[in-house]
């Protein structure tokens, strides 16, 4: 009998590698598996694969929910091929319940929640794409999308994908500059916006000679502008456009899998934003691989406050969908967010680890200031509730009635699964999530250029420091970084350069090969530029940025997010940059105060000022902020050269506003360097003068 293909495969491989060669490196035998032939090593939560069989180098790393194919599609429902058929599927499934929900009033005041079903978010989906076509907007033109979160949002995106158009976020906190340049450089034919966003359209409409229609969403006709009709631009409602797609319903145009869905653009801490091109496949693989382990039902409530400009929300509402969720929306505000949860106590919720850390050190300095009784109360229900966790054992509910239920409340009471992106989360604060909170708690790993998730954690995963395996829908390798000493032979985890492949991997930057061939290779894997090492179980940890990783004299490499993330525990740091370079052996921190801690310990010390200008200089502050850092280090096991050695005081936090920020709220390092330039070098020139030696 002939041998399969498969099987010669396998004989190849034994006998290119000897068998102690191959547990080695496999860490087991080489199996064949009984249905597909094919041969996999597991390791806990992941299985490895040789990339190539001719290298005998087992370095790729797959989900073991998947591990000979990729997903690509929902299991249950490989039907769904894109966006708008996952859509259509929701209509028809959850018809009558609860999908968009918001508190604004058509008056602009706030109230309970009022809900629009998914079978009227159809309705209003098919009248919309309608009214696009009726004003002659091409198949395959792309939309603009100025506004935050809010129902006509989400009613808009549904439908470019019902009509073949290619949505484009336009990030309200970008700036009219970047608008402008992506609205351009797409050629953004229609652009949907809110009267505020309106008026800064309005300022540079001579700059945009694409766009031919820009729909107002909300207030009244009366209010919106003419423009003469030289201009060759229409401005009108959105309740306009509804009402004359009503009456010219269009049938859908339904796209494929291959056709773009979205163009993203992200901005980088340099240059101008560059587009990301993703398709209806990429999204449907990505939120389908993550699907394979996290369900969701029509029971559960979302809140979405996360901006819509991001992968990361715009990957949780096709999740949402697919699970026939409730999505409630917030006010606009994020110091009203609380009160917003209050009012729809979502089961779900997703948010950054700069929100986390804030909500950590609230509820950290309230036990601190409790009095002894409550304080030792609240260590005991911790320690004990975070041990049953740890060990996967239930804890007592007798900890929830004591202590926790009145924690739960402050995020609507009823929150069963909680998520992390965007940056990394202490695992601290991952575990005290998990205690006060209560039910599941995971940390994700992703970027835009993937379709969102690239691994996350698995649910019953108790252990904290990592992003977990890959997601299903892609594979992962580690590059070595020879320069930076990052190599797949480091002990005692393999280490390098994260690259992604399947799927989810975006088609390129729109209109920019050469940046494109800069981060996909000829094999098509994405270099991410994060530097991460594998754990234990086939668990990807992420160390830091490739390109933040700087050296001090001493040659030491310094990971700066990772310190910055351990000081953001710190109770009088609201943000914190820190710096160092190759020409100093120590490093230093610039601080954005907490007003309220620092004015607190004035207070307890008995530290006159005359206001918070003078208090933030006071050396005494200083220390006492640098003493409270030095605390949290060493609690984090912050290795000597990773500790800041002096730290400056600012009262101005970071922001959007003064370039010290993406929108993603990553520090801008080259431009904090050149806006805090002085107080970094004051900084060292003090620590020379202590230490002659640094």
């Amino acid at each position: 009998m002939e041998e399969s293909a498969a099987n010669r495969r396998l004989r190849a491989i034994q006998d290119h590698i000897s068998a102690s060669a191959a547990a080695a490196a496999a860490g087991g035998r080489i199996e064949a598996n009984a249905t597909a032939g094919e041969f996999v090593s597991a390791q806990g939560f992941s299985v490895i694969l040789p990339e190539k069989l001719q290298t005998g180098k087992w370095n790729v790393y797959r989900s073991a929910h998947s591990p000979l194919k990729l997903i690509d599609r929902f299991p249950d429902h490989p039907d769904i091929e894109t966006l708008h058929d996952n859509f259509v599927r929701a209509v028809d499934t959850f018809r009558d319940y609860k999908y968009l929900g918001t508190r604004i009033r058509i008056d602009g005041t706030v109230g309970e929640y009022k809900w629009m079903t998914y079978g009227e978010a159809g309705t209003f989906r098919t009248a919309v794409g309608s009214g696009l076509v009726y004003y002659g907007i091409p198949k395959g033109s792309c939309i603009g999308l100025y506004f935050i979160n809010r129902p006509e949002w989400i009613i808009v995106d549904h439908a470019c994908s019902a009509y073949s158009y290619v949505s484009v976020p336009l990030y309200d906190t970008l700036g009219p500059d970047a608008v402008k340049y992506i609205v351009n450089h797409a050629s953004v034919q229609a652009i949907f916006c809110v009267h505020e966003t309106l008026n800064i359209l309005l300022s540079f409409l001579s700059d945009m000679p694409f766009v031919r229609l820009i729909v107002v969403v909300g207030g009244t006709e009366d209010i919106i502008p003419s423009l003469p009709s030289t201009s060759g631009i229409e401005i009108i409602s959105y309740s306009k456009l509804i009402d004359q797609g009503r009456s010219n319903l269009q049938k859908f145009c339904p796209p494929k899998p291959e056709d773009t869905a979205t163009i993203c653009y992200t901005s980088g801490t340099t240059g101008t934003p560059k587009g990301v091109v993703l398709t209806h496949g990429n999204l449907i693989a990505n939120v389908a691989g993550s699907s394979i382990s996290t369900k969701f039902y029509p029971s559960d409530i979302y809140i979405s406050y996360l901006p819509l400009a991001h992968i990361y929300e715009r990957a949780n509402q096709i999740a949402m969908i697919y699970g026939g969720v409730a999505i409630g929306f917030y006010q606009g505000d994020n110091l009203k967010l609380l009160d917003d949860m209050a009012a729809l106590r979502p089961t779900l919720f997703s948010s950054v680890p700069r929100l986390y850390n804030r909500i950590y050190a609230g509820i950290m300095n309230a036990v601190k200031t409790s009095g002894v009784l409550k304080q030792r109360l609240f260590n005991a229900a911790y320690n004990a509730k975070l041990h049953a966790i740890v060990n996967g054992k239930n804890p007592s509910p007798m900890w929830d009635r004591l202590v926790f239920n009145k924690i739960k409340a402050k995020l609507g009471g009823r929150v069963r699964f909680m998520t992390s992106g965007a940056s990394p989360l202490s695992p601290d604060v991952l575990d005290f999530l998990r205690v006060c909170f209560g039910g599941v708690v995971v940390e994700g790993y992703g970027m835009t250029e993937t379709s969102c998730v690239i691994s996350t954690m698995e649910e019953g995963d108790t252990l904290t420091g990592h992003v977990g395996p890959p997601n299903p829908c892609c594979e992962i390798k580690l590059v070595d970084v020879p320069e930076m000493n990052y190599t797949s032979e480091d002990q005692p985890y393999p280490r390098g350069e994260i690259c992604v492949r399947g799927p989810i991997v975006f088609q390129g930057y729109y209109k920019d090969d050469i940046q494109t061939k800069e981060v996909i290779d000829d094999d098509g894997w994405l270099h991410t530029g994060d530097i991460g090492l594998w754990l234990p179980g086939g668990r990807l940890k992420i160390i830091d940025r490739k390109k933040n990783i700087f050296k001090l004299a001493q040659g030491e490499y310094i990971a700066p997010e990772k310190i910055e993330n351990v000081y953001a525990k710190c109770k009088f740091v609201a943000q914190c940059f820190v710096y160092g370079d190759s020409f100093n052996s120590s490093l230093v921190a610039v601080v954005a105060v907490d007003h309220d801690m620092l004015k607190s310990w004035a207070a307890s010390e008995g530290v006159k000022y005359e206001d918070l200008t003078q208090l933030s200089r006071d050396p005494r502050a200083r220390a006492a902020v640098l003493a409270d850092m030095d605390d949290i280090g060493k609690q984090a096991q912050l290795r000597g050269f990773e500790f800041a050695k002096s730290v400056t005081l600012v009262l101005e936090p970071f922001t959007l506003e003064n370039g010290l920020l993406t929108p993603t709220f990553k520090i801008k390092r080259p431009q904090a360097k050149s806006y805090f330039a002085k107080m970094i070098s004051d900084m060292y020139a003090e620590l020379s003068k202590s230490d002659p030696a640094l």
